[in-house]
């Protein structure tokens, strides 16, 4: 749990700097509590993509999913997440333009942002080629394997999140670990 100095939490110290915001809305479907079998699937399923990630470019990838996605919720949980285990400010608030922020990351970092990019925005239908050759060069095909389940995982994460409309600002870090 974060602290700041005047010994309040993450959660009392974002509620105190709330005053005056426009209300929140509503979750629309709490989907956890009516498809616990598929919630419990999508836990096991996020646990065998992250086995044998590095933590830091898990939530990376997690993080510049969720911000393509518009997904709040995520977005506020995986950028506590990181800060909580020692992730740089700065370096998350320049994910959103790592592209031209690339000296903030490693060469390994930056090919799996690239695939988060082009794993996550389908538009043109498929992964470019160069896309993937260059995660390939950074990552051995088993580490591979998991960058790319750790990047549908958080994508599906982030349709229940956006879908339902979950309200970022409550979590704490940890939470749901």
């Amino acid at each position: 749990m974060t602290t700041y100095t005047d010994d309040t939490t993450t959660a009392e110290h974002t509620a105190e700097h709330r005053a005056g915001y426009t209300a929140e809305r509503p979750a629309r479907l709490d989907w956890a509590k009516h498809a616990p079998e598929v919630y419990k699937a999508m836990v096991r399923l996020e646990t065998a993509a992250r086995k044998g990630l590095d933590h830091t470019l898990y939530e990376l990838v997690k993080i510049r999913a969720s911000q393509i996605n518009h997904c709040a919720f995520c977005i506020d949980m995986h950028t506590k997440d990181a800060l909580a285990s020692g992730e740089s400010v700065e370096r998350i608030v320049q994910l959103s333009a790592w592209d031209e922020s690339r000296h903030f990351y490693t060469a390994k970092e930056l090919a799996a942002l690239e695939l988060t990019e082009a794993v996550t925005v389908l538009t043109d239908g498929f992964v470019p080629d160069e896309v993937y050759e260059n995660a390939a060069r950074h990552f051995d095909e088993a580490e591979l394997a998991r960058v790319i389940a750790a990047i549908t995982v958080i994508n599906a994460w982030n349709r229940f999140g956006v879908t339902c409309r979950m309200a970022p600002g409550h979590y704490e870090p940890g939470q749901y670990k």
